[in-house]
């Protein structure tokens, strides 16, 4: 008898057999109602990282709430960050606001000398106004150079995710960056902000393999970035840097694709294309990340038993989405329903995308209500979703994990790669004990 396949199976099959997962699969594109941080909120982990800068937010007292609150620092704990914020004054035009934020930003450095790099970042305000930082940046900068750099970028709502702060902040960032002699030494640089730790345990791995020059951006200290070249080799920790790497490939640095690393398999094809990169041994390559890899598998494998089989529907929030579908549904045998991110760049996700499932469901943007439509007809075990989205869900009998809870965690690695297993684990855990047998 012959077999009956629909298109779109056939398709899928077809793909599977090829070896490229989703890759070729058309999302479906969605440009309905967002419900998503702005860009502001990367600042909670930019200022931890880079230690001698300072975020200051020109914006509203809405902007000043929102940070205090994400970021759960009172203000009287002097944090790297503050907001200078646009008053009635300011708006009604009896008071010149480039002159008022000079004032601000000299009592500032007055009070913290330590800063060498001031970030001055436009919100939704400051934007809606057409307060022109990237000229009151230049104007400080003629004033405090070489003590303190002084640069701008946008962290407003009105065009950013969350996760695209960053990526607006390191383009500011490589603006102001030299460019490498001819004759510059061969150098890695990792693209993506990543927790102190971990960053330690990936110099570690590189020493190892024999990549010596390894840089990150963002660095831990204002001067941390090297000049970039052609000598350059970038390897993208984070995905959602679309315009940090376009930047970075203008200024001649070559741009490898690999698997973000988010679990073993993640880690280890991302380590393997810089060592690929640098003709690292295949024995020595082993050697090096083999036990890492060990400890990888052992601490996801405790969180397996809970998370195999059960179904998953991420919302599109920070550009994650991808890898992390692909590490539960090759880590711990999960079954993923749809993917939805805010932006899809397939140029870096193809990787991530190839290890897919084709059976999976691509969605690029955000309608709300039509996804929350889907979820109501695929009724998953699991939903990944913004915080405002939660409780409502929570409230109809389902469980959720907040998509932030990635961002701000550190999951990178081999060492972190079982507390990624036990974010996605724990909601899960929660559901179990909180049921009631009538």
């Amino acid at each position: 008898m012959n077999r009956h396949v629909p298109p779109h199976v056939a398709a899928a099959e077809a793909r599977e057999a090829d070896g490229l997962g989703c890759t070729d699969v058309t999302p479906i594109k969605q440009r309905g109602q967002h419900e998503v941080f702005c860009g502001l909120t990367s600042i909670i982990w930019l200022h931890r990282k880079v230690q001698d800068a300072f975020f200051l937010i020109v914006g509203s007292r809405t902007c000043a709430h929102l940070m205090q609150s994400a970021a759960g620092v009172m203000i009287f704990a002097e944090p790297r960050f503050g907001t200078a914020i646009i008053d009635d004054r300011d708006l009604s035009g009896m008071a010149d606001m480039n002159e008022e934020l000079d004032k601000v930003v000299a009592r500032l450095i007055a009070r913290r000398p330590d800063i060498r790099m001031l970030v001055l970042v436009g919100s939704c305000p400051s934007e809606v106004i057409k307060l022109d930082l990237g000229r009151a940046a230049m104007k400080l900068n003629e004033r405090f150079a070489p003590d303190l750099r002084v640069l701008s970028y946008s962290g407003s709502g009105i065009e950013t995710t969350f996760t695209q702060g960053e990526d607006n902040f390191l383009q500011a960032v490589i603006g102001g960056t030299p460019r490498a002699a001819p004759d510059a030494p061969r150098q890695l640089l990792v693209a993506g902000c990543l927790a102190d730790v971990i960053e330690d345990q990936f110099t570690r791995i590189f020493h190892g393999l024999g990549i010596e020059n390894v840089h990150f951006l963002p660095a831990r200290h204002a001067e941390g970035v090297p000049p970039i070249g052609p000598n350059t080799t970038v390897l993208m920790a984070q995905p959602y840097l679309t315009e940090t790497a376009k930047m970075l490939e203008k200024k001649g640095a070559r741009v490898l694709t690999a698997p973000f690393p988010l679990g073993e398999e993640g880690t280890t094809a991302w380590l393997r294309a810089a060592a690929d990169a640098f003709d690292v041994p295949a024995d020595r390559f082993a050697a090096i990340t083999g036990a890492g890899r060990e400890r990888a598998r052992k601490a996801v494998s405790l969180y397996r038993d809970r998370l195999a089989g059960k179904r998953v529907f991420f919302f599109p929030d920070s550009q994650m989405e991808p890898s992390l579908a692909r590490f539960l549904s090759r880590e711990v045998d999960a079954e993923i329903l749809e993917v939805g991110t805010p932006y899809l760049n397939k140029t870096h996700m193809a990787p991530d995308l190839a290890l897919l499932p084709s059976s999976v469901r691509l969605a690029e943007g955000q309608d709300v209500d039509k996804q929350i439509d889907r979820v109501r007809a695929d009724d998953p075990d699991l939903i990944i979703c913004g915080m405002g989205l939660g409780n409502p869900f929570e409230a109809e009998g389902r469980t959720t994990k907040w998509s932030i809870e990635f961002a701000f965690t550190p999951i990178q690695g081999y060492e972190q790669a079982g507390d990624l297993a036990e974010l996605f684990a724990r909601p899960l855990g929660r559901r179990d004990l909180l049921q009631v047998e009538v």
